[in-house]
């Protein structure tokens, strides 16, 4: 039997499946084709609609809205949705938009946390692990690879992609691709990795070395984008697993790489 606790000024539309354990709090709505995985928290007055999959022990906190339309000029009621994983944190009015074109969707993995007023655009993609500081904003098609962390306020341009274990200092701009373990700052620049998230993964310590040889070498060894992988690949660290992801990021990039900045050139910039 199934023993979801729904609130009296709630709505939950014929159709809306709901596991064992959920409960849906006071002026939320459910829409039809919403499926909620066993022990999922609907927080008050959050939104869900649209084609909605989403597995267990999620919590949606007070006024989120998931699966609202695209904000996509080129949007014409395709039937589009958003699938999540299980184990999401969706603070207070995070929006989450479902896909743009027909059968699409915007996906979130598992153990995700969107802070406040974090913005999911269509057909974004985010990996298992992901952190959403208060306020980010991910344009469409953005996709974000496990355990990246994005501070508060940071802007990211549609179809850029965030490498996995990388982390986007508060207030940045990023409108390039982001590789694997680095840390981006101001607009659209790398300065150096982000080691204290690498080590907390457990990297070993001859695996942050190699990423620290392969790092300066791509961003400070006066080669073009070409010329420096090639360097990479045929040198000591090539076959380091993480090595190898920053590699493979790099030459799949269809937007460009976000340029390196010294720590004194960041002072410059930002002032």
């Amino acid at each position: 039997m199934n023993e979801s606790k729904i609130h009296s000024t709630a709505m939950v539309e014929k159709g809306a499946k709901l596991g064992e354990g959920c409960v849906v709090g006071p002026g939320a709505i459910v829409g039809g084709e919403v499926e909620l995985g066993a022990g999922c928290v609907v927080g008050p007055r959050a939104v869900l609609e649209g084609r909605i999959k989403m597995g267990a022990k999620n919590k949606i906190g007070v006024g989120a809205v998931i699966g609202g339309e695209p904000q996509d000029a080129a949007y014409a009621g395709a039937k589009s949705g958003v699938e999540v994983g299980e184990g999401n944190v969706f603070r207070e009015y995070v929006t989450v938009h479902r896909g743009t074109k027909e059968g699409s969707s915007t996906v979130i993995g598992s153990g995700c946390f969107l802070m406040v007023g974090a913005h999911v655009a269509h057909n974004c993609r985010l990996g298992d692990g992901v952190t959403l500081v208060n306020g980010v904003m991910l344009a469409g098609y953005v996709e974000v690879e496990e355990k990246a962390f994005l501070g508060g306020a940071v802007v990211v341009h549609q179809f850029v992609r965030i490498g996995k274990l990388s982390m986007v200092r508060g207030q940045s701009r990023v409108g390039m691709d982001l590789p694997p373990y680095c840390m981006a700052v101001a607009t659209n620049a790398v300065c150096g990795l982000n080691l204290v998230g690498i080590r907390r993964a457990g990297v070993g310590v001859e695996e942050r070395k190699a990423l620290e040889r392969v790092y300066e070498e791509f961003f400070f060894g006066g080669k073009n984008r070409t010329q420096a992988l090639e360097l990479i690949r045929a040198g000591k660290d090539a076959q380091t697993k993480e090595v190898k992801e920053f590699c493979d990021f790099i030459e799949k990039t269809k937007r460009g790489i976000c340029h390196g900045l010294r720590a004194g050139d960041l002072r410059e910039e930002e002032n």
